[in-house]
């Protein structure tokens, strides 16, 4: 085997080995960390410009009293601790963000012509019902103006036909009871209102068709808060054919019927969030005029037992009197 050369200069140790053979493991180890240079504190370059470089290497940190206690400080002590943190005293007041999406009801509702749906055009109070709206016609349409401006494919009877796919989407989720989908077309005030009393009720509802083609009649726009924050409202007029029933937990019949076909005069407010550039149409109210008639009530169902109640057994009381003499006299009476 041929011999291994060592070479030592300058603290640095230089291993040649063989060209051919092998050598142990733990010679290997010991040969490579014996070429590895190694630095010691006595070696380490020094440069005195370099001093005030390195002293700003070291920052100073003042570390806080963890056994003091917030308890034992007086105001000004506590006043001196927070300023020297940099923390911000507490507010005495409880300040919570809110979003409004959705107006709290109706600005300028529509007000229904009495007879609509009833009266042709070609009678006198029908014709004067249409030459009202026309006089009504122009706030109206200086409301769309408003509206395009944020939308600028808005046109009304485009958007008639858009509001009664809401108006279908809304009832079928409704049916179905889901309220997440339900979110997302109803406003938040519509939303109770629509799943007021639904618990335990199952309801069956469709849709049959249009007997007039749904129209616009009434649009409004208002700011909240500020100028910027501008909300649309827009009222269609829907006359449709539809049935409705609706059954408690028992599965009793409470209102309407499966197999009756109703005719429904509705005038629908939809809202959405003009200045809010995802903002999307959404069913906000119903307008019910005063000149509708009322709803039927529901039908009130009580529990027939199969046997007849016993009959009350009569009572008897003892009635006590006194005669002329001053004798008392007991008579009984039922």
């Amino acid at each position: 085997m041929a011999s291994i050369t060592v070479i030592s200069r300058i603290g640095l140790k230089f291993l040649q080995l063989p060209q051919s053979g092998f050598l142990a493991p733990c010679l290997q180890n010991v040969i490579i960390q014996q070429q590895q240079q190694v630095r010691h504190r006595r070696t380490k370059h020094f440069e005195p410009k370099w001093k005030r470089l390195r002293k700003e290497k070291y920052v100073k940190v003042d570390i806080p009293n963890l056994n003091e206690r917030a308890e034992d400080l007086s105001q000004e002590q506590i006043k001196t601790r927070m300023k020297e943190r940099g923390i911000l005293p507490p507010r005495p007041w409880l300040e919570r963000p809110f979003h409004i999406s959705c107006t709290g009801g109706v600005f300028e509702g529509y007000v229904p012509p009495e007879g609509d749906g009833k009266l042709s055009a070609v009678s006198k109070e029908g014709a004067k019902q249409k030459f009202e709206q026309l006089e009504k016609k122009t706030k109206s349409m200086m409301a769309i103006r408003k509206i395009r401006s944020f939308d600028d494919d808005f046109e009304p009877p485009e958007f008639a036909a858009q509001a009664q796919d809401i108006y279908v989407q809304a009832h079928s989720l409704l049916i179905e009871k889901n309220k997440y989908k339900l979110r997302e077309i109803v406003t938040e005030r519509a939303y109770p209102e629509l799943m007021h009393n639904v618990h335990d009720k199952t309801i069956n509802w469709k849709f049959i068709k249009s007997l007039e083609a749904p129209r616009v009649v009434h649009a409004r726009c208002t700011d909240v808060i500020s100028k910027d924050n501008i909300f649309g409202q827009v009222t269609v007029r829907f006359h449709t054919q539809q049935i409705l029933a609706i059954y408690d937990r028992f599965g009793r019949l409470m209102h309407g019927s499966e197999i009756v076909e109703k005719d429904c005069l509705e005038y629908v407010v939809f809202e959405k969030h003009l200045s809010n550039e995802y903002g999307v149409w959404r069913l906000h109210e119903k307008i019910i005029p005063e000149w509708s008639p009322p709803k039927a009530p529901a039908y009130i169902t009580y529990r027939v037992d199969d046997e007849p109640p016993a009959p009350k057994q009569e009572e008897t009381k003892e009635v006590t009197a006194t005669n002329e003499e001053g004798d008392k006299v007991v008579t009984a009476t039922a």
